[in-house]
């Protein structure tokens, strides 16, 4: 993703001066930035300070995290599922053939995992 080069108080700062009165094209021309830009941190970002801001920006980024740990756990599931189907350990239901039933335990180096 693309930073911006805006710092976000800067932004906030803009947002400010909109609300106090100064016309949207006055502000865009001054700090050279088109019109689209404004109305798009004006959705996302008003009304908010800067710590506000600070914030959401962290969650974002712990929920793209945390979006990536869960492909991750999805990805090996799939694998573990179709390795079973592939041993013969496990039999596709007849009503959804994305359910299995499994005939017996998985070893890991973890532990036994029970299905």
């Amino acid at each position: 993703m693309k930073n911006s080069r805006y710092p976000d108080s800067q932004i906030i700062n803009i947002l400010k001066q909109a609300e106090a009165g100064t016309p949207v094209s006055a502000l865009c021309r001054e700090h050279g930035m088109s019109s689209a830009s404004f109305y798009k941190w004006r959705s996302k970002y008003g009304g908010m300070d800067a710590s506000m801001m600070t914030r959401m920006k962290e969650l974002e980024a712990e929920n793209t995290c945390l979006k990536k740990m869960y492909a991750d756990v999805q990805l090996q599931n799939d694998v573990i599922k179709e390795a079973m189907l592939k041993t013969g350990k496990a039999i596709p239901s007849k009503e959804n053939g994305t359910e299995f039933y499994f005939k017996e335990t998985v070893k890991y180096s973890t532990g036994l995992l029970y299905f």
